[in-house]
């Protein structure tokens, strides 16, 4: 017997140690690790019915202490092994479903209900107890345990619901009937935890949270779908009034193009026309960003249409319908380049400026070439992009108030992209001898220019990676050039 015994140690120390030494070898718990413990635990197996000790049958008796206490420790350490494995196989599960953290209240139920039946399997088949009389014991203290935790076990079972049926997972942006509204970080057995737009943590029990109605802002993707609405004066028909606002639509660089956006006239009366315009954005967190880029366009595009919000003055007595000179003087307004002119400075550009009408498709300036006037669209929407067919890059989409041909007149340099109409466009141009004019009488101006060439030049520059050299320009640089370039 004590040979027997000794050469049943020797084997399984030996097994012992191999285990040991691989998972020194792969100490981090992962795919490797769970076959590591799968081996081992088929090794033990083949061990234990190789020296004729069935684990899953009860010991003799009848049969010596000692032989009775080493079966019955090896038979422990193989429910013990496969219990491992198995749960082994649930964390696994869950890491290569690139969902270890929400699916955590899940995992510990099923590791634990794994531990449990392998605890009720050694007192069966090691302790030869009846687990029959030991689970009705164990039942009345669980009776006595849950009435006393009751308002915890409400939580924790609203928490399991909640988990199999998947309504929300950890990076959702959730909202709740009470207004509680945030992106969830974490959910445990108690309770789920939110962080709200303004960085606060949000702490909700898993059973208000099951009471609740959810709207998960993130499913079926993480887009997000906003509108917003805007009422204009009844004095033009409601078609030119939609064509303007798919203008503006079309001129946003914060929305998604597909599903295409919206507009919709949603109400009408003798004084105003109520319009809806409906997008999608990349995140919950760019609707602010794109509501007020959206917002700045339709004062541009409804200026330049000639069409009064509905609190504005009527539409004869606005700047769009005093003449040409005054129209472009309040675009020349729009547009930061010309911020610091004086007003006579902006009534000598508007006097000079000329009036270039293009269809859509059109090319307004064209990649490597050299502008001779300063742009300034006055209606409808162009693009600045580079490359061809689906290696387009888009710089910029311009809108009425916007300025292009600002390289080449300032600088003297090559434009980087092909500038082109995507609906029809109206634009003015102004000569490079009128900007010479009013550069000569102040010469200062060239400094507030270059600060606001050197900005749009670094965004194209990033976009286009461009070489080093133009993208360590300065503003003292870009100033010197353009006094250079016109002979100051």
């Amino acid at each position: 017997m004590p040979s027997v015994l000794t050469d049943l140690w020797i084997q399984f120390s030996i097994l012992f140690g191999a285990r040991a030494a691989a998972h020194i070898v792969s100490p981090a718990p992962g795919t490797r690790r769970l076959i590591i413990d799968c081996v081992f635990f088929l090794a033990l197996t083949a061990l234990l019915l190789w020296n004729g000790i069935p684990p899953y049958s009860v010991e003799d008796l009848g049969s010596a202490v000692t032989l009775r206490f080493v079966h019955g420790s090896l038979k422990t350490i193989w429910w013990l092994a496969g219990a491992m494995v198995l749960a082994n196989c649930a964390r696994v599960f869950l890491i290569l479903e690139h969902k270890p953290r929400e699916g955590r209240l899940l995992q510990d139920l099923v590791v634990a209900i794994i531990y449990v039946s392998a605890a009720l399997c050694i007192i069966a088949y090691v302790f030869s107890l009846p687990v029959g009389t030991i689970i009705a014991t164990s039942g009345v203290f669980a009776i006595v345990l849950g009435l006393a935790l009751q308002s915890t076990l409400n939580d924790v079972f609203s928490g399991i619901a909640l988990n199999l049926n998947r309504l929300l997972s950890v990076g959702d942006w959730v909202v709740l009937d009470d207004d509680v509204q945030g992106k969830v970080v974490e959910t445990n057995w108690r309770s789920t935890q939110f962080l709200n737009k303004t960085g606060d943590l949000v702490v909700v029990p898993n059973s208000m949270l099951a009471k609740s109605r959810i709207t998960n802002l993130s499913v079926p993707d993480i887009s997000h779908g906003a509108s917003l609405t805007v009422k204009m004066q009844a004095s033009v028909p409601p078609k030119a009034i939609e064509d303007t606002m798919h203008q503006v639509l079309l001129g946003s660089r914060e929305i998604l193009r597909s599903p295409s956006p919206s507009v919709s006239i949603t109400g009408m009366s003798r004084d105003s026309i109520e319009v809806e315009l409906s997008f999608r954005v990349p995140t919950l967190l760019s609707v602010a960003k794109a509501r007020n880029e959206i917002f700045d366009l339709i004062y541009r595009h409804t200026f330049a249409a000639s069409l009064p919000l509905a609190s504005d003055p009527p539409a004869e007595k606005t700047a769009a319908g005093a003449g040409k000179p005054d129209f472009v003087k309040s675009l020349i307004s729009l547009a930061p380049i010309f911020a610091n002119l004086t007003n006579d400075e902006a009534n000598a550009l508007a006097s000079s400026a000329e009036r270039v009408v293009m269809k859509q498709g059109a090319v307004i300036a064209r990649k490597d070439s050299t502008t001779s006037a300063l742009m300034m669209l006055a209606r409808g929407v162009a693009i600045v992009e580079d490359g061809v067919d689906d290696g387009r890059i888009e710089f910029a989409r311009l809108s009425p108030g916007d300025v292009l041909g600002e390289r080449g007149v300032l600088l003297g340099s090559k434009e980087v992209a092909d500038t082109i109409c995507l609906t029809d466009v109206t634009l003015y141009q102004i000569s490079k001898g009128k900007i010479a004019e009013i550069l000569r009488e102040r010469p200062a101006i060239a400094e507030d220019l270059a600060a606001l060439l050197l900005t749009r030049t670094k965004a194209e520059d990033a976009l286009h990676q461009a070489s080093s050299d133009r993208a360590s320009t300065t503003a003292p640089d870009l100033r010197m050039r353009i006094l250079r370039l016109f002979h100051l």
